[in-house]
């Protein structure tokens, strides 16, 4: 099986080239897309096979290479005009339909040695495709890929804001509520001024329009043709006669007075048409995911000779499915959340070749409150789930989701604790019940202590104990030191082992529930041994817990090397630019205990302090001065270097707050855009302070208290980009 976000015909061609049969049979859906497909095959083959197309008006059926459609293939006097071992090769397009009953009785008749399945949705239908094709893929092109190997005609994106109508802005609803805006004459007009700025490439425009409801189709389509232009509504009401003559009207120059602007639908265009003149695409309606937003898109992606380019226009709403739209552009498919942020603000720095993504200013703040309240994402993990469980034939684990680039697998964590909780609600025949409770308790807080893969340090003790039964410290130094290229000491070390006897929490109940662990002989361990405890041998002994902490562990240790173990960004303990939480530094700079519950804006342990920046505060509601009481700190960069800081009200310049800033060796700074992120900031790196002013503001009560006003000065330039995305309002 062949997996093609785009570029289906070429990733098939590119499969079979070496296999390079003497006599093979493609089965496609129409007509049109048997000649394109024999077309991209004849600059392969054209030299060595002969190439025929076998539908309602050609029968060449002697051919080496047959393009067949599936309606005329499926006539049993047609398929048994062959031997059931005639063909050494037989292609399959759009293979996701693999269970309907034509399928089935082509793929029972014919005994080729080799089946080929060609799909740009492996994982959106209702039958299992991966099983049938023996869970092997050929070949896979997605389109950053296909983008990068030329095979595409280059897009430019543009994300505009979706028109407000009495300052009511388009949501989910507005159908179901209202369904005169969506066809409201201001509405038409906008569409037609913004397709008539952003152009088209080629003579004239042959555009697709995507709408969200079949009568909003047909009711755009009269208004267009009511301004001059010349459009039709297709649905999935009309003949496939009807469909093929809209088509040839719109991709045709030849009849001018027949000719069409505009084909108007909701989703029949989504696969199977494929039709290279179009050079816009106008999409009308919410993102339902990114597969069918890649689908729509890839509808003008097919290069033809009088067109440059492909223009797209998304026109975006309140929709709560908004982040999917930088998740398909991307490519990204672990929906998290940073990730999607980076790529709405960078967007154009990582789409290949000459394609260009512009978000206007509205459309950005829209898709990032959709990314900070991301609704669904149980139902994003358990699809995700799915369509990799078919893809590999098993049930995969976290690793499985890593290696393959599926959901985050931290998502899954921050969701369920534990991937056996998560896979007790995926698998009716898995039960918690086979876990003892000190299992189920250790992988709680292994799973969030250790998975993420912040330092190597307790996963690589983790990772020697559960292989030995005795280990020094000094082949643990030697083991980091050979891997990872740092000196760990014995204190860094001993600071570790306690994190692995569960001493790393913040209350004392969570002290006495993770103490049952029992990984760690305490008792047998010395200052320069340690000792596995027996207790925890005999769980290794269990498949399913052995399985599960040996997965934490991969996944800790490829997330380690992959992200943290950044020499060009590394500065400490920390790697700049990434995300942590007020737990993980106190984890990172060896404190002992978690402090994250009384760490507010700065925190000093020893030689370090910590200060964490909210960038953009909550607004105080009418007549409020702060929100809910709390004061307003006037936190900003000044440019990407000095950053202005107000201390806590009532800690001048000659308190202790200060005084434990001002001379603490290390000093290092975390800034988050908003409270909607989460509980994690960014490293912006050490710094050092330029100047301190005593000043005044309000506390929660109105009484004027002393500050301190703080110039700090950055030891590495802030990167671009996340100062723009910090500073903006979106």
């Amino acid at each position: 099986m062949t997996r093609a976000g785009t570029g289906k015909t070429y990733a098939s061609a590119f499969a079979l080239r070496e296999i390079n049969p003497k006599r093979a049979l493609f089965l496609v859906h129409r007509e049109q897309i048997a000649k394109q497909a024999l077309k991209s095959y004849k600059k392969i083959f054209g030299k060595t096979k002969s190439l025929g197309i076998v539908s309602g008006n050609r029968r060449e059926f002697d051919a080496d290479f047959i393009f067949a459609t599936m309606q005329m293939m499926s006539k049993e006097d047609i398929f048994t005009i062959y031997g059931r071992n005639e063909f050494d090769v037989i292609v399959l397009d759009e293979a996701h339909h693999v269970g309907a009953e034509s399928y089935k009785k082509i793929m029972s008749y014919f005994k080729p040695n080799f089946w080929l399945g060609m799909t740009a949705s492996p994982d959106t239908n209702q039958y299992d495709i991966y099983s049938i094709f023996n869970h092997q893929i050929a070949y896979e092109i997605r389109l950053q890929q296909a983008l990068e190997e030329d095979l595409l005609c280059p897009f430019h994106y543009f994300g505009i804001t979706e028109l407000e109508i009495n300052d009511v802005v388009f949501d989910d609803s507005v159908g179901v509520k209202n369904f005169n805006r969506l066809i409201s004459d201001a509405r038409v007009d906008y569409i037609i001024d913004k397709a008539n700025f952003y152009g088209y490439s080629g003579e004239r425009v042959k555009g697709l329009v995507f709408c969200s409801r079949k009568d909003e189709a047909r009711e755009l389509s009269d208004k267009f043709n009511q301004r001059g232009f010349r459009t039709e509504a297709l649905t999935g009401e009309d003949t496939q006669e009807k469909r093929e003559r809209v088509i040839e009207r719109l991709a045709s120059d030849n009849d001018v007075d027949n000719q069409l602007d505009y084909i108007f639908t909701v989703d029949i265009f989504n696969e199977g048409v494929d039709v290279p003149e179009i050079n816009q695409i106008i999409m009308l309606r919410p993102t339902e995911s990114p597969v069918v937003f890649v689908q729509q898109l890839g509808r003008g992606l097919r290069k033809f000779d009088e067109k440059e380019y492909v223009v797209i226009l998304d026109f975006i709403g309140n929709y709560l499915n908004n982040f999917m739209i930088p998740v398909a552009l991307s490519g990204d498919r672990s929906y998290n959340k940073d990730t999607i942020r980076k790529y709405v603000t960078s967007g154009n720095n990582i789409i290949p070749g000459a394609s260009t993504i512009h978000f206007d200013e509205i459309s950005k703040k829209r898709i990032f409150n959709s990314i900070d309240v991301m609704k669904g994402v149980k139902d994003i993990i358990k699809t995700s789930y799915r369509n990799l469980k078919n893809r590999l034939g098993r049930i995969p684990y976290l690793m499985d989701f890593y290696e393959n680039g599926e959901v985050d697998p931290m998502l899954i964590l921050s969701n369920y604790k534990t991937f056996n909780v998560f896979l007790d609600k995926m698998e009716k025949d898995y039960s918690l019940e086979m876990f003892t409770e000190k299992e189920q308790i250790t992988l709680e807080y292994l799973s969030k202590t250790i998975a993420s893969g912040k330092r190597p340090h307790e996963l690589e003790i983790l990772n020697l104990l559960t292989n030995n039964e005795q280990i020094s410290k000094s082949h643990i130094q030697r083991s980091i030191s050979e891997k990872y290229g740092f000196i760990v000491n014995y204190q860094e070390i001993d600071n570790a082992i306690d994190v692995l006897e569960g001493k790393f929490v913040s209350k004392d109940d969570e002290l006495i529930k993770y103490s049952q662990m029992e990984l760690i002989d305490v008792e047998k361990s010395n200052e320069s041994f340690l000792k596995r405890i027996s207790s925890f041998e005999e769980k290794m002994k269990h498949t399913e817990f052995s399985k599960q902490i040996n997965d934490l562990l991969k996944l800790g240790l490829k997330r380690y090397q992959d992200i943290y173990c950044d020499e060009k960004n590394k500065r400490g303990v920390f790697v700049l630019y990434e995300k942590y939480s007020r737990r993980d530094v106190c984890l990172l700079l060896n404190w002992g205990k978690d402090f994250s519950s009384t760490m507010y804006g700065m925190k000093r342990v020893e030689d370090n302090v910590c200060i964490f920046v909210t960038y953009h505060k909550a607004e105080a509601g009418e007549n409020e001065e702060y929100v809910s009481g709390k004061p307003d700190y006037a936190d900003e960069f000044i440019n990407n270097q000095i950053f202005m800081w107000d201390s806590q009200i009532g800690k001048g310049p000659d308190s202790q707050y200060m005084k434990d800033v001002c001379e603490a060796r290390y000093k290092h700074m975390f800034v988050k855009k908003s409270d909607a992120e989460g509980t994690d900031f960014y490293y912006m790196g050490q710094f050092d302070i330029e100047k301190v002013e005593k000043s005044e503001k309000k506390d929660k009560s109105g009484k004027m208290k002393e500050i301190a006003k703080v110039q700090i000065k950055m030891h590495d330039l802030v990167r671009d980009d996340l100062l723009k995305y910090l500073k903006s309002n979106d």
